[in-house]
């Protein structure tokens, strides 16, 4: 990606070549950006694409891909966060851009692992189904001829000569249809997927493919270059790795959670300590119902799982005084007595709190956190019991919870699928008697807080939060910034823009 020469870019905008550089709204991104870019813009975009992609693998789940709802819940997102949604010609360069830099910056982050890489493709995958599908046919046209896909069209004689063929070997097509659509002539490697499934006509190793199925075709195109894109992109981790300005981002983005901040909660001592055990059956999650019924029964939480707690009842609105109190009553009635927690674990729950070492107020961990960091070993209970749960575990657990069986299955599928957030919105529906949970569940806090609203009657107003989530950018303008005013890049150079990233993206 090379982020160069602000000023070539400046030209050819006022050269009028914006259509020259995005010809169409939808790409296979194939060519690294080539512009410079602040780091305020960096992490704009990528949290914004970030969002978007969490909001079709929640869509994905909840309606059938292609349906009316499913279409206009993403154009509206799609809308909302100023990502080409429509195969508009003249006006939407910004969204062009903006689609096509966020596309690489978040292929940075999200090539470091297996899991990542497979979710990212799968989410760009459902991405480019829909755009491709919303095009007219001539933009479809247009585009294939863009991307080196256009396949020849059979000619109205061969059509008619291999009608019945056609008709036959063409689920849903009678004879009237087959005359009426447009076939291609496409070699049987491109559509392997369409003769496996018998929905093409196959003569001398070619596949004779209507227009309405030539998708699978482009689609299996996109998901091979992006798959070796993400894996050639995973070589050069190393040079990420390196990168001072890079890397406290990237790793950021891959683990990140884009919702409100709930460091800073507004029921601070409102909860009293006598409320947290009826609280945590009717509004904990299960990650933090787990970690409370384990501390009662043991009297003692490992490190993990004191953080992932003890940082959620922070968020809930445990003052420090009400931690401290909390911890050590339970604490004492296991082995641990009052003089040893005063001189060890104490401090650590100060700390928690800003109060003691670098006086850095922590904030509750994320789902995604949770999900992707710090596994729980034997005797650890910390961790999201959707993913790191054994399923026959995790399916006692829930019966144990009364938990219907057809809501068991409903959760033990998407854990075999690996929506783990999403098994914890149904749980959430399951426990509370509900349809449709009505937002994307991100956070365990975010958890509760939901589940009070809909306890005590009536949806208040949600907590305003800026443009880039978590991230807590002060400064939303595209001047210079430098490492103090983003927390999440402390290592980042005062450089108002990024240059050089495009080994990234690139053979040795």
């Amino acid at each position: 990606m090379e982020f160069s020469s602000r000023a070539r870019l400046r030209h050819a905008r006022l050269a009028g070549d914006r259509r020259e550089q995005y010809p169409h709204s939808l790409q296979f991104y194939l060519e690294p950006p080539m512009e410079s870019i602040s780091l305020v813009e960096f992490e704009s975009f990528a949290v914004d694409r970030l969002k978007l992609l969490k909001v079709i693998e929640n869509l994905g789940v909840s309606h059938v891909r292609g349906t009316d709802v499913y279409k206009a819940k993403l154009e509206a997102e799609l809308r909302k966060l100023k990502f080409p949604y429509r195969a508009l010609a003249e006006d939407d360069y910004e969204a062009r851009r903006k689609d096509h830099i966020s596309h690489f910056i978040l292929r940075l982050a999200y090539c470091q692992s297996e899991d990542l890489r497979r979710w990212f493709l799968q989410q760009e995958m459902d991405l480019f189904r829909y755009r491709f599908n919303e095009l007219t046919e001539s933009l479809m046209q247009k585009f294939l001829e863009h991307v080196n896909l256009s396949f020849e069209a059979i000619g109205e004689d061969v059509k008619n000569e291999l009608a019945n063929e056609l008709s036959t070997s063409t689920p849903g097509f009678t004879l009237a249809k087959v005359k009426e659509q447009m076939f291609y002539k496409v070699g049987l490697a491109d559509a392997v997927d369409l003769f496996r499934a018998r929905k093409v006509f196959i003569k001398d190793g070619f596949a004779y493919v209507p227009f309405k199925e030539i998708d699978v075709i482009v689609l299996n195109n996109y998901r091979t270059k992006l798959s070796k894109a993400l894996a050639l992109t995973a070589r050069s981790l190393p040079s990420i790795q390196s990168d001072e300005r890079l890397q406290p981002l990237l790793n950021h983005l891959s683990h990140s959670y884009v919702g409100p901040d709930y460091s800073v909660q507004k029921n601070t001592g409102k909860i009293s300590l006598e409320q947290i055990d009826a609280l945590s059956v009717k509004s904990f999650p299960l990650c933090m119902r787990q970690l409370h019924r384990a501390l009662r029964d043991s009297h003692h939480l490992r490190h993990g799982g004191r953080m992932q707690y003890g940082l959620f009842l922070k968020g809930i609105g445990l003052t420090l005084e009400q931690a401290l109190e909390f911890w050590k009553k339970e604490f004492i009635r296991g082995k641990v007595d009052a003089d040893k927690f005063d001189k060890g674990y104490a401090y650590s729950i100060r700390h928690s709190y800003g109060k003691e070492g670098k006086r850095t107020d922590y904030t509750p961990y994320s789902c995604m956190k949770i999900i992707m960091s710090n596994p729980p070993s034997q005797g650890d209970y910390h961790g999201c019991p959707f993913r790191h749960s054994d399923p026959e575990l995790l399916k006692q657990k829930l019966q144990s919870y009364k938990i219907s069986p057809s809501g068991i299955t409903q959760v033990l599928e998407l854990v075999k699928g690996m929506h783990y957030q999403l098994a914890c919105q149904k749980f959430f529906e399951l426990t509370h008697d509900i349809d449709d949970i009505g937002f994307s569940l991100n956070h365990p806090n975010q958890y509760f807080t939901e589940s009070q609203k809909l306890l005590n009657g009536g949806r208040e107003l949600k907590k305003e939060f800026n443009n880039s989530g978590n991230f807590q950018q002060k400064n939303n303008s595209q001047e210079s910034i430098n490492s103090s005013s983003t927390p999440t890049s402390s290592n980042a150079k005062a450089d108002t823009e990024l240059e050089g990233l495009e080994a990234y993206f690139t053979e040795d």
